[in-house]
Formats: C-alpha cells, sequence, structure tokens
C-alpha cells in the first residue's frame, strides 16, 4: 500500500509538470504577437486566425479522438507523449515559416488538432488513480493546464523582444513534457476498451447524469474563455478613466494575470473540497459566485480602480474550480472504458462554444460597453446551475 501510494504520487507529479509544458503552447501565438508585428507585417485577419487556429484544431482533434476512442484503446502516456512532441515540432515550425502566412495558421491548426491528446487523455490518466478523491485528481490536472496555458506570457516576458526565444522554448518544454509523461504510471483505476466503440459517444445523450453534466460545463464555458481573453483589455478601459494610459495598460496586464492564476490555485482547494461535499455542490457554488463576480464587476467597471480589482479577481477564482468537477461526474458516471472518449467529447463541445464567445466578446463590447458584456457572460453560469441541480435531483 505504501508503496502504491508513492507510484500515485510520483505519477501523478510527472504528469502535472508534462501538463504545464505542454499546455505552454496554446496561447504562445497570441504572447509573442507583439514582437511578430514588429518585425513582420501581419494583417489583422492573420493576427486573429494565429490564436483562433489553436482553438478550431482542437475542437476537430478532440471530436476524432471522442468517436474512435483513442484515450481508451490505446496507452493513454503514449498518446500524450506523441501529441506533445508532434506538437512541438508544429509549434517550431514558425521559426522557419513566414509568420501570419497560410502554412504558419495551419501549423497552428495542427498544434491545436495535438493538444487534444494532452488536456483530456492527462485528464484519463489522472482518474485512473483514484475514485474518492476524482474532483482533487482533476482539479490539479486543471490548475496544471492553467498555469501552463498562462507560461507563454511569462516566457514573452523573460525573451523581452526576442521572440524565437520564447517560442523554442515552448517547443523544447511540450517535447520534455511527452517524454516526462512516459515515465507516470496507470493507475489501478485505468480501463481500456478493447475496441473502437463508436456508439459509446452517444452515452452522453442516453444517461441523463452526463448529459446535465455536459449542460454545466456548457454554462461554464460560455464564461471562461471569453473572461480570460478580453479581461485585460476591458480591465485597461476601465482604469484609464482614474489614470494615463501608460499606466492603466500595465496594471491591467498584471491584474489580468493575476485573475487567471487565482482560478489554477482555487482549482486544487475546490478539489479537495469537492471530494468532501460533493462535486456537483462546488460546481454550484462556484458558479454561484463567479456569476455574481461578474454583475459586481460589470457594476464597478470604471469606479474605484481597487473596488474592481477585487471584485475581478473574486471572479477569476470563483471562475475555473467548477471546471475540474463537471469532469469528475463525467468520469464518475461514464463507463470506465468510456470515460477518455467522453470527456474528449465534452471539451470538444465547450471549446466550439467558446469559440463564438471569444470572437463576439469585442463586438459585444462596442454595442453595448463592457459592463454589458459581463452582464451577458453572467447567463453562462445560471443556466450551469440549472443543470446541476437537476442532475442532483438524480443523485
Amino acid at each position: 500500500m505504501p508503496g502504491e501510494m508513492a507510484g500515485k504520487w510520483r505519477s501523478l507529479g510527472l504528469l502535472m509538470l508534462a501538463e504545464i509544458a505542454a499546455m505552454s503552447l496554446w496561447f504562445m501565438s497570441a504572447a509573442i504577437l507583439p514582437d511578430l508585428t514588429r518585425e513582420f507585417p501581419i494583417s489583422d485577419f492573420a493576427q486573429a486566425a494565429l490564436s483562433s487556429a489553436v482553438q478550431i484544431g482542437f475542437v476537430f482533434g478532440a471530436v476524432a479522438s471522442a468517436f474512435l476512442g483513442l484515450a481508451d484503446r490505446i496507452d493513454p502516456r503514449r498518446f500524450f507523449a506523441f501529441s506533445a512532441i508532434t506538437a512541438a515540432l508544429f509549434n517550431a515550425s514558425l521559426l522557419v515559416v513566414e509568420p501570419g502566412g497560410l502554412t504558419s495558421i495551419l501549423a497552428r491548426f495542427a498544434t491545436g488538432v495535438l493538444l487534444a491528446g494532452v488536456y483530456p487523455v492527462g485528464m484519463k490518466i489522472a482518474v485512473g488513480w483514484g475514485q474518492k478523491d476524482r474532483g482533487f485528481l482533476v482539479g490539479t490536472l486543471v490548475g496544471a493546464l492553467t498555469f501552463g496555458s498562462a507560461s507563454p506570457h511569462l516566457l514573452a516576458l523573460l525573451g523581452g523582444t526576442d521572440w524565437r526565444w520564447s517560442l523554442s522554448v515552448a517547443s523544447l518544454a511540450s517535447a520534455a513534457g511527452g517524454v516526462l509523461c512516459l515515465f507516470a504510471g496507470l493507475g489501478p483505476f485505468h480501463a481500456k476498451a478493447p475496441r473502437m466503440k463508436m456508439k459509446a459517444i452517444f452515452t452522453a445523450w442516453t444517461n441523463p447524469k452526463i448529459r446535465y453534466a455536459y449542460a454545466g460545463y456548457l454554462g461554464h464555458m460560455w464564461e471562461l474563455y471569453a473572461m480570460w481573453a478580453w479581461i485585460g483589455v476591458a480591465l485597461a478601459v476601465s482604469f484609464s478613466a482614474h489614470m494615463p494610459t501608460e499606466t492603466a495598460i500595465p496594471l491591467s496586464r498584471l491584474i489580468a494575470f493575476l485573475t487567471i492564476a487565482a482560478g489554477g490555485a482555487a482549482c486544487v482547494v475546490a478539489g479537495i473540497m469537492a471530494d468532501r461535499i460533493g462535486k456537483a455542490n462546488i460546481a454550484i457554488a462556484a458558479m454561484v459566485i463567479s456569476g455574481t463576480a461578474a454583475l459586481a464587476s460589470a457594476l464597478t467597471f470604471g469606479g474605484p480602480v481597487w473596488l474592481t480589482i477585487l471584485c475581478v479577481l473574486i471572479w477569476g477564482a470563483s471562475i475555473l474550480p467548477d471546471s475540474a468537477q463537471f469532469s469528475a461526474l463525467v468520469a464518475d458516471y461514464a463507463p470506465p472504458d468510456q470515460a477518455g472518449s467522453l470527456m474528449s467529447f465534452q471539451t470538444a463541445l465547450g471549446f466550439a462554444l467558446t469559440f463564438f464567445t471569444v470572437q463576439l466578446t469585442p463586438l459585444g463590447a462596442e454595442l453595448i460597453g463592457w459592463p454589458g458584456v459581463f452582464v451577458l457572460m453572467a447567463i453562462g453560469p445560471a443556466l450551469g446551475i440549472l443543470g446541476m441541480l437537476r442532475l442532483k435531483r438524480l443523485s
């Protein structure tokens, strides 16, 4: 038993490091975009495409993986390693192709496709190590995902104007993460499907508990990435009402980073609590707080800077912890040999939704202002709460 526990924490530690390293590729093009545009004439369309191509690719890859049952049919460590190492190669190709050209956009799309073999597959490995502590296991993995997603901004800061250094370090980190995952073990609750079962994906509809977990997740994703992607821009507008632009912009970037990081840290704490008081209860509590914080941020927008910062930090800390619990609930209610496919399909649906919310958010800000957009974001957690309440009635 002590040896098994040691193996569990060693494997999970390697998995978390691998997740952080591989997910450093996600926002890399956005992090180095200011330096790229100083060196190359990149059109507005190409600038947007470099970032959105990753998201579209992730959805494509996650759907394909789910329908083919890849995470449940093959060793997930090898799937993770292949995906992380190959994604690193596509990311590194930006060093030799013209940034903003069609080839670079396709490389970012391919990176997104391959990252679908990192995040959902990492969850498959994590849930194989426990049943009673799955809230904590998935919460820690999502925390690692968050820190990995934020790391390109740190690399861009350390690299200064040398975007090639930042890009190279992220590529090397992802490749190293793929190798690390090979040394992680598979837990006693890991299950493998003997053959491809395309019908397994329809469990997402025929099983009402999984269906309501999906519904809660979609409400959560309505809010999450739109907030993450644009909170820095929104805060700069809010702070500019009280300070010069040259002061407002750096402050908004700092608060945006702290806001995202707060969610990653909160995931671990919420995961521990979820295993004690219930995953659905934690998800509901998180959505109540995040929805309320979104409305509070709308009310304080353009007001006292310290009050806006406080509201946004609370929003950031509460906007993410429910994400892990939706995935853990799917793992709980899914047949063990379908868990990887169903979690992959869940993330595919969620990220498909965020593609539209992220693109429409700045348009909404022009039409109704940032406070109005924050109010619209609060609709997501409100609908997610309804999904969780219905799930609880079935439990």
